[in-house]
């Protein structure tokens, strides 16, 4: 059990995973906390909007529709992986549900079989619905399926919790069908890679058209200790990581030019980390997600970052 995270909270730890999110209008404000309680919060839970198009999605979303008013989740993830918040508080997404589903989520284990509607899952699940047709047809884009990933895993983070305390929503209420089109055992494991500091990806530059100019190449490195940093994964840079490594990845990027930093480095990640990473993603002509800021194989190991010494 936990008490929910603050709206400035949630936003932190998803952009601090690499996330691009987006601030839906009167979204810190807007929830049904006067039909209910909120908290204490014990999982994520994942859907599928069954609509198409983010503007529409987004807005069915936050408004919601004649006898289920919005908002109807806490964040819309569209097919470009990017994140929607629509909801700050108790929002109309899991309805009645298995109180033996919830005790397992609790508990962190295996979920049982949902055979009742006895246990009020909005008071105890943040909720992000995806857009999707949900007819088993419609694509899962790569970037929509690894944004669910970071969206669990930094909320798992923040409370302390494994992959265990995310399902989706055909786990919780009989007759539910969503998600449909993966696997939410797929999804879980994907996310404890991810809360193992692995998961994600540091994409290869994808084949782009030449520019005029040369693609630039890293300055020369001054000396530096044998050996460098082996790479800790994606999923290592997350608020709240304290490493001498991070530092040292910092004094890597001042080097370079691309420091972002008012006071530091310093062995805990930051926003200013994030910044500054994303300065020398682009700076190696990365792009879009591919310079969202979280470090990954291919500009780490081009960053050549020395080992610490503890």
């Amino acid at each position: 059990m936990a008490k929910p995270l603050s709206a400035g909270k949630l936003v932190e730890i998803l952009r601090a995973e690499g996330l691009t999110v987006h601030e839906v209008r009167n979204w810190r404000r807007h929830n049904r906390n006067t039909k209910g309680p909120w908290g204490p919060v014990n999982g994520v839970m994942i859907h599928h909007t069954a609509s198409s198009g983010t503007e529409g999605s987004v807005n069915l979303c936050y408004e919601g529709r004649a006898g289920l008013p919005g908002p109807l989740c806490h964040g819309v993830i569209d097919k470009k992986g990017e994140v929607h918040l629509v909801g700050n508080g108790r929002a109309n997404h899991a309805g009645l549900g298995d109180r033996d589903v919830l005790s397992a989520v609790v508990d962190e284990r295996r979920l049982p079989a949902d055979n009742s509607t006895d246990t009020d899952g909005n008071r105890h699940f943040y909720g992000f619905e995806c857009v999707n047709l949900g007819n088993g047809k419609d694509e899962w884009p790569a970037a929509q399926k690894e944004a669910i990933e970071r969206v669990s895993a930094a909320i798992c983070r923040a409370h302390g919790w494994t992959e265990r305390s995310v399902i989706g929503h055909k786990e919780w209420q009989p007759g539910k069908v969503d998600p449909r089109g993966f696997t939410m055992d797929g999804m879980r494991k994907r996310i404890a890679e991810r809360l193992r500091g692995g998961g994600g990806k540091d994409p290869m530059p994808k084949p782009q058209p030449k520019p005029e100019d040369p693609q630039p190449k890293p300055r020369p490195k001054p000396e530096q200790p044998a050996g460098h940093a082996e790479f800790p994964g994606s999923g290592f840079f997350h608020v709240g990581q304290v490493h001498p490594v991070i530092e040292a990845m910092g004094r890597r990027l001042v080097e370079e030019g691309c420091g972002r930093y008012d006071v530091g480095p310093s062995p805990e990640w930051t926003d200013a980390d994030r910044k500054s990473y994303q300065a020398w993603q682009q700076h190696l002509r990365f792009k879009g997600k591919d310079a969202d800021g979280i470090p990954g194989k291919v500009s780490w190991d081009l960053l050549r970052v020395p080992k610490s010494k503890s």
